[in-house]
């Protein structure tokens, strides 16, 4: 065998960089101009001149283009529909939501199976949120008995009246008159005549874990909020979808709504998504931001900074329209 040492070595010499070709920087195409800078502004002029002070780029430039959807959206009585995680209700935002219900901008809400155990806890007793930790170690974790005897309640008559489990969520908070009703999204979706509809995954919620709740009913009931979701989405042209704090399920959820919608026959191709999250994971990027439309952004941070501040430019933007 040759001997690997016997390879002559090449040498290098210094490159000659006295034959680089260079041109005016007055030339250049440039992403970053002083045009797009951001300009001061005082607490004294107001929530309307401090996002026109927001940089026109990158994640700033976004937070305003959705701003501007939004608005575009509720101007032209498109559908505005708000899908999110369970710690957008933990985190404190539901009355921010209510309030986007109430002045009619956001259209429809859809969420998963935790989102709404954490709404109708907060509904009942004002908290939510048990610390896991603690509680797995006695085997008590998702052991009360409130939250699973309402779900089953709401699924049967969601199932058995065709109106599924997030419209007969709200319907229960509302006639149970539970004390924080008022901070109760689906209780608002419910009274407002806002469609809410609620995404179960079989065995990923604590109340699986209960005897008393059939799995049949939660199927049922929520396979209705699936069908209810299709025809929301069929009617998407020209509106947005928020996706806030899902990392799978609505994502998941949202690509099959879209595709039944086009299925049979609808139009559903000029309209924005919108994945607002803490870290940008795959599936949001995927089949909310790139494969349904072209028109996709991203807007990372924490959903209790965030949020706020989306309204705040949504109502900034309508001015007098929503006093």
């Amino acid at each position: 065998m040759e001997d690997q040492h016997n390879h002559e070595i090449k040498k290098y010499a210094p490159l000659d960089f006295s034959k680089i070709n260079t041109y005016s920087i007055k030339e250049r195409q440039n992403l970053s101009n002083i045009h797009l800078f951001a300009k001061p502004s005082l607490p004294s002029e107001g929530i309307n001149t401090f996002f026109e002070s927001l940089p026109e780029i990158l994640a700033s430039a976004n937070l305003r283009k959705v701003i501007d959807a939004i608005v575009l959206a509720r101007r032209n009585k498109r559908p505005v529909v708000m899908s999110f995680g369970a710690h957008v209700i933990k985190c404190g935002l539901s009355p921010l939501i209510i309030d986007l219900m109430k002045r009619n901008i956001i259209t429809a809400l859809a969420m998963n199976g935790a989102s709404a155990i954490h709404d109708y806890e907060v509904s009942l007793i004002g908290a939510t949120s048990e610390d896991v930790a603690e509680s797995l170690k006695d085997g008590s974790f998702g052991m009360t008995k409130e939250t699973p005897a309402a779900f089953q309640i709401a699924s049967a008559n969601g199932a058995k009246d065709g109106i599924g489990l997030g419209r007969a969520m709200g319907e229960k908070i509302l006639a149970d008159n539970n004390t924080y009703t008022d901070l109760s999204v689906l209780a608002w979706s419910a009274k407002l005549n806002i469609p809410a509809t609620v995404h179960a995954a079989l065995g990923t919620d604590t109340i699986y874990m209960h005897p008393n709740i059939s799995g049949k009913d939660m199927g049922e009931s929520s396979h209705t909020d699936f069908r209810i979701l299709a025809s929301i989405v069929s009617d998407l042209e020209g509106g947005v979808w928020l996706n806030v704090g899902s990392a799978v399920i609505m994502p998941e959820v949202f690509l099959k709504v879209l595709t039944v919608a086009r299925n049979v026959g609808n139009k559903v191709e000029n309209f924005v998504t919108v994945n607002m999250d803490m870290i940008q994971h795959y599936r949001p990027q995927t089949n909310v931001l790139k494969r349904p439309t072209r028109a996709g952004y991203a807007i990372t941070g924490h959903h209790e900074i965030m949020f706020p501040l989306l309204r705040m430019g949504i109502l900034s933007k309508l001015g007098a329209e929503n006093e």
